[in-house]
C-alpha cells in the first residue's frame, strides 16, 4: 500500500485585510485577509517550517528523497531543496530535487514521489510545496495571492490515505505566466483563461479519473482542486456534479488567498484534518494541463496526531498595519531600514564550514558531563572537557525567554530589532533575533521555539539562519 504516511502546513503568522489593500489604491476589496510572509521569509524557509509540522515524529534518517516544488524559489541557478534539507538534518545520501516552472509542480513531484515508492527506489519520500507569488501591485491578482506552504510524506507503511488512481495531461495555453525577468505574475484576458484554460482542463481530469475508477460524485467525501477565485470554484463543483456544501473543500479565499503552487496540497492538509477512515477524496491540480488523484483514507488516520495543520496556523496570526507595512516587506520601493545600516558582508567559506551549526542548527553535548552548548566549542565550558561532545540539534526544541532588548535604530524592515536570549529545553542558552512578534506583548518567561529564517542578502546570495518566534 503506497500513500500519504504523514502531512504538514504553513502558512504565515501574518495577515493583510484586502481592504488595505483597496484604500491604497482607491479600487473595492474583495473581502476577507491574505496570508503575508515576513520579510525574513521566502519559499525556502516556508517549506522548511511546513517540512517541520510534517516530520514530528518521524524518523529523519529513513527518508530517501526531498522534493521541493515552487515558482518562486529565492535562485534561478542554486538548488533550494538542498537549503531545505540542510535545515532538516536530512541524512546525506537524500535525493534532492527542485520541481518548478508550473502551478502544477507540486502535484507532478507528488506523481514522482509515488511512483519511486511504489518502484522500490525509496522507502519514503518527502514533498514540500511552497510559494510566496507577487500581483502586480494595484491588481486583482495582488489581493487574490497568498503565502503558504505544505509538506505530505509518501512512503509504503503507516499510511493514512492510500492512492488509488491518478491521472495527468498536459496542455500548452498562455494563461498566466512570469518570464525571468518580471517580478509580478502576468494574465491573458480572464475569459480566455478561465474558458479555455482552466475550466476544460479541470474537467477533462476529474471526468477520466472519476470514468476510469468507476466512480461517482456521491463516492467521494471531498473534492479538492485548484481554483483562481472563490467564485469559479462553487460553479465548477457544480458542473463536476459535486455538492458545493457538503463535498467542496474550503478553499480559504478569506483567510488565506490562492498561494499557487501550494494551493492543492495545501487544501488537501485541510481536508485530512477532518477526515474518517475510509473517506475518498478527490484531488486536482491546474497548471498547463492538469492532475488528478483520488486518495482513500486508512484506519491509521484515527491515531494521526501531530501536525499543527493548516487549522492550527490560521487561528494563529497577527495583522500588518497598513498596505505600506506590506511594500516595506515585500520591498516593492526603497524604504529607511535604520540610521546606522551596516555594509552587508559574508563568507562562502564561513557558510560552509559552520553550515551544521548555522543551517541545521547543532548544538554540542559534552559527553562528560552532559550539558548542551551553542555554538559548539571544542573546550565545554562547564567541565573544561576537551573535543568531547557530539553535534545534537536543537531546532525542535522550545524554550522560555530570559531576557531581551529592543533596538529603535539597528538595520531591519521590522523596527524594532529584537535580540533575545533563549533557555531552550536541556539548559542550552541560544542568542537569536525575535520574529514574528508584537513589540508591545514580549515578556520574560515566555515560550519561544526555533523557526527558520533570512536574515539578510549579501555578496548576490542569501544568508539563512534561527530567529525565535513566540509559540504558534
Amino acid at each position: 500500500m503506497v500513500g500519504i504516511v504523514s502531512y504538514g502546513a504553513y502558512a504565515p503568522f501574518y495577515r493583510l485585510k484586502r481592504e488595505e489593500i483597496a484604500k491604497a489604491w482607491g479600487g473595492a476589496s474583495i473581502g476577507g485577509e491574505k496570508a503575508v510572509a515576513n520579510f525574513d521569509e521566502d519559499s525556502i524557509t516556508m517549506a522548511v517550517a511546513a517540512a517541520m509540522d510534517c516530520l514530528k515524529g518521524a524518523k529523519r534518517d529513513e527518508i530517501d528523497v526531498l522534493y521541493l516544488a515552487t515558482t518562486t524559489s529565492p535562485y534561478k541557478e542554486k538548488q533550494a531543496a538542498a537549503v531545505v534539507a540542510g535545515a532538516l538534518d536530512l541524512p546525506r545520501g537524500v535525493l534532492t530535487g527542485d520541481f518548478t516552472g508550473s502551478l502544477r509542480v507540486a502535484t507532478i513531484a507528488l506523481r514522482a514521489a509515488i511512483d519511486a515508492v511504489k518502484a522500490g527506489s525509496a522507502r519514503n519520500v518527502l514533498v514540500v510545496a511552497s510559494e510566496c507569488r507577487l500581483g502586480t501591485p494595484g491588481s486583482d491578482l495582488e489581493q487574490l495571492f497568498g503565502d503558504g506552504a505544505a509538506a505530505f510524506l509518501i512512503g509504503g507503511s503507516g499510511v493514512i490515505a492510500e492512492i488509488e488512481g491518478a491521472h495527468t495531461h498536459f496542455d500548452e495555453i498562455i494563461d498566466l505566466w512570469r518570464t525571468v525577468d518580471d517580478d509580478f505574475v502576468k494574465s491573458w484576458e480572464d475569459r480566455f483563461v478561465l474558458d479555455k484554460g482552466y475550466s476544460l482542463n479541470v474537467k477533462e481530469a476529474v471526468s477520466a479519473i472519476m470514468r476510469t475508477q468507476n466512480l461517482g460524485p456521491s463516492d467521494l467525501a471531498k473534492a479538492v482542486f485548484y481554483t483562481p477565485d472563490a467564485r469559479r470554484h462553487v460553479e465548477m463543483a457544480k458542473k463536476l456534479g459535486f455538492d458545493p456544501k457538503m463535498q467542496l473543500q474550503d478553499p480559504m479565499f478569506a483567510q488565506l488567498g490562492n498561494t499557487g503552487a501550494a494551493f492543492a496540497l495545501m487544501m488537501l492538509a485541510a481536508a485530512l484534518d477532518e477526515a474518517e477512515p475510509g473517506n475518498r477524496i478527490l484531488l486536482a491540480n491546474y497548471g498547463d494541463g492538469c492532475d488528478a488523484y483520488i486518495f482513500r483514507t486508512t484506519d491509521a488516520i484515527k491515531g494521526f496526531t501531530g501536525p499543527r495543520g493548516i487549522k492550527g496556523h490560521l487561528e494563529s496570526k497577527g495583522t500588518l498595519r497598513s498596505y505600506g507595512q506590506y511594500v516595506r516587506y515585500r520591498q516593492l520601493m526603497p524604504v529607511e531600514t535604520g540610521r546606522r545600516r551596516p555594509a552587508p558582508v559574508s563568507s562562502a567559506v564561513t557558510l560552509w564550514r559552520d553550515r551544521q551549526m548555522l543551517l541545521s542548527l547543532k548544538g554540542a553535548k559534552c559527553n562528560g558531563c552532559g550539558r548542551l552548548f551553542f555554538p559548539p566549542q571544542r573546550v565545554c565550558v562547564y567541565c573544561q572537557a576537551k573535543d568531547n561532545y557530539e553535534m545534537v540539534g536543537l531546532s525542535g526544541m522550545k524554550g522560555d525567554l530570559y531576557t531581551f532588548n529592543k533596538d529603535q535604530l539597528a538595520f531591519t524592515l521590522d523596527p524594532p530589532l529584537v535580540l533575545s536570549v533563549v533557555n531552550l529545553e536541556g539548559g542550552c542558552r541560544f542568542y537569536s533575533q525575535m520574529t514574528d512578534r508584537d513589540p508591545e506583548k514580549i515578556q520574560i518567561g515566555m515560550t519561544v521555539e526555533p523557526t527558520f529564517r533570512k536574515m539578510h542578502e549579501a555578496e548576490g546570495y542569501h544568508n539563512y539562519f534561527w530567529k525565535c518566534r513566540p509559540l504558534r
